[in-house]
């Protein structure tokens, strides 16, 4: 779950998929890889600018106040409206559940668990978003069904393999972040938000300051000037997890299938493991190894279940 905001904004009507001449496979492509690689590399971003000596909350409300704030400049300029109360308040509580509980979670566990292992339980969301739509009157079929059976079995390997470290406050918050990313992604469709791209702006910006007094109450200070590695991943979240990729999923949102815009999902955890493996000294378990399978194979049976 890296920082993709704009699961949130209401997809317009979408095309047939990949094939539709009158869009152009270029963008199509792009925003696809986008997806696959920037947001699967986040993970190993976050742990970089943790490392480096940004405290976990700070950097979250730092990062998305910046890219919040670009955003709305950038959409005023081009004569978007200013959003109106309730809309705010829509993106407030959408930047709540995606952002602070949902980003959040996987910012404070990367202080204890590998950026592979949390792109993986994160890889789940889609298990419980099919399980939150089923609560609103659209329940899974039967591939659907099988997949949730699957990847619940998954995060159960997790759990009983020790992966999360015997900690835990990393086990509850991987648990938290998807449930809540899922929960507020069904729940968007009927919540009050501001048009097109400005949604997420006032969810980036609402979120932005939630973190940051949370921030303060915990007492967070910056102990050191962070590395240059830390600021470099800092500045490679805001640009590209926050801005390039969300930009380009709400591309494919309005043009491709929903199981093309959400197949992100077990992707994401294959580029964070093997770039973990690569540039951090990351390793995973035979079982962790399982559980990915297992996760990945729910996640592929639900995506094309709705495709």
């Amino acid at each position: 779950m890296s920082p993709s905001i704009s699961s949130s904004t209401p997809a317009a009507a979408p095309s047939v998929g990949l094939s539709a001449p009158e869009r152009g496979r270029a963008p199509l492509l792009f925003s696809l890889f986008a997806l696959y690689i920037i947001w699967g590399s986040t993970y190993l971003a976050i742990r970089f600018a943790l490392e480096g000596g940004f405290p976990p909350l700070r950097m979250a409300g730092a990062r998305y106040g910046l890219a919040g704030a670009v955003l709305y400049v950038v959409l005023r300029l081009r004569g978007a409206p200013h959003p109106s109360a309730r809309q705010w308040l829509g993106g407030g509580v959408l930047g709540l559940l995606l952002l602070v509980l949902g980003n959040g979670s996987v910012v404070v566990a990367q202080q204890w668990v590998s950026s592979g292992l949390v792109a993986l339980a994160v890889g789940s969301m889609p298990l419980w978003a099919a399980l939150f739509g089923g609560l609103f009157g659209q329940w899974p079929g039967r591939s659907e069904r099988w997949g949730l059976v699957l990847g619940f079995c998954g995060l159960g390997l997790l759990n009983v393999g020790g992966s999360f470290g015997g900690n835990p406050w990393a086990a509850f918050a991987l648990l938290l972040g998807p449930v809540s990313w899922a929960f507020g992604s069904v729940w968007s469709r009927r919540v009050p938000q501001a048009p097109g791209f400005m949604s997420s702006a006032t969810q980036m910006l609402v979120a932005s300051g939630l973190f940051l007094a949370a921030s303060a109450v915990k007492g967070e200070h910056l102990a050191h000037l962070p590395t240059t590695r830390a600021l470099v991943a800092f500045g490679y979240l805001v640009t590209f997890g926050s801005l390039v990729a969300f930009s380009a999923y709400g591309y494919l949102l309005r043009n491709a299938r929903p199981s093309v815009a959400m197949s992100y999902a077990y992707v994401n955890p294959v580029v964070a493991v093997l770039l973990g493996v690569a540039l951090a000294g990351e390793a995973m378990s035979p079982v962790g190894l399982l559980a990915m399978g297992a996760i990945l194979g729910a996640v592929v049976l639900i995506t094309r279940a709705r495709g």
